[in-house]
């Protein structure tokens, strides 16, 4: 039995533990990128020993680098849309909604069954926050969506690594074909990294037959899958909390090594083709 009551753990990803545990200890910085007390309190109901993360500086500071990453280019969405809806794409336990406090815009968190079973754990769906039960690779999710001409944002964080480049390019093209107003923040990890998960810092711990599949030397390279995508940006980790990487802050000043060893977010979004070809003469 869980000690004080907490929820049990059994059956819950460890990679699903890290990213909370990161951002928790994120919170208790006093130099943190953000402040998350959600994942704090999720943290402290949870039972189990988050101290096998403590010597994983590098994988907290990554998920606090793109969680501010996103943060920022979420909000800045909202404000520019607040008829819009954002998509977040294997969800996990994640706590974006209540750190930027968007509770008023229309908010879909998509994960497999078992990991929306693990999230109603904690969170509670609303008449403006959905759960959708599904893989982000079975595409009937995005008959739940909605309207196609509406405004959307996809987030796709700690994802698709973990998937073969040929998986991901149909995820993007199908969401450039069915979303003409869509755009997408999506994180890519580097290039370097891409089959030696078994050392990496925390996934090594824990994540045993996960391995990284996906890590593109140039990010800018998805718009080549479709006409309907159009790259818009990206940022690098390494540009950000730069004393904090430690030796590793030299990867930004050798080209070689800051392509081969850089994860980015990445910016995208999707045009209507259908529109482009009617008025072509």
């Amino acid at each position: 039995m869980n000690k004080d009551g907490a929820p049990p753990t059994e059956g819950m990803p460890e990679t699903m533990l890290i990213t909370l545990w990161a951002k928790a200890a994120e919170t208790a910085r006093e130099d943190g990128l953000f402040r998350d007390s959600r994942a704090v309190e999720i943290v402290r109901q949870i039972d189990y020993d988050f101290s096998v993360f403590q010597p994983c500086w590098k994988s907290q500071l990554g998920v606090a680098v793109r969680s501010m990453i996103l943060d920022g280019e979420t909000k800045r969405f909202i404000d520019a849309h607040p008829d819009g809806a954002v998509v977040n794409l294997g969800a996990g336990l994640d706590t974006r909604m209540e750190r930027l406090g968007a509770e008023a815009i229309d908010w879909y968190d998509l994960d497999l069954p078992e990991g929306i079973a693990r999230r109603r754990r904690f969170f509670r769906e609303t008449e403006r926050r959905r759960f959708i039960a599904r893989s982000v690779f079975d595409f009937s999710w995005m008959d739940e969506i909605g309207a196609a001409e509406k405004p959307l944002l996809f987030i796709a964080e700690g994802l698709l690594m973990y998937f073969p480049e040929e998986q991901v390019r149909s995820l993007f093209v199908e969401l450039a074909r069915r979303f003409p107003k869509g755009e997408m923040l999506f994180e890519t990890t580097a290039p370097f990294v891409v089959g030696k998960a078994r050392w990496h810092d925390s996934l090594s711990k824990v994540g045993k037959g996960l391995e990284f599949l996906w890590g593109p030397d140039n990010p800018e390279s998805v718009a080549d899958w479709s006409e309907a995508i159009r790259f818009l940006g990206k940022w690098n980790y390494y540009d950000y909390a730069v004393p904090r990487w430690r030796w590793m802050r030299l990867f930004r000043h050798i080209p070689a090594l800051r392509r081969a060893m850089s994860s980015h977010i990445v910016h995208i979004d999707f045009n209507d083709l259908s529109r482009k070809e009617g008025n072509r003469p």
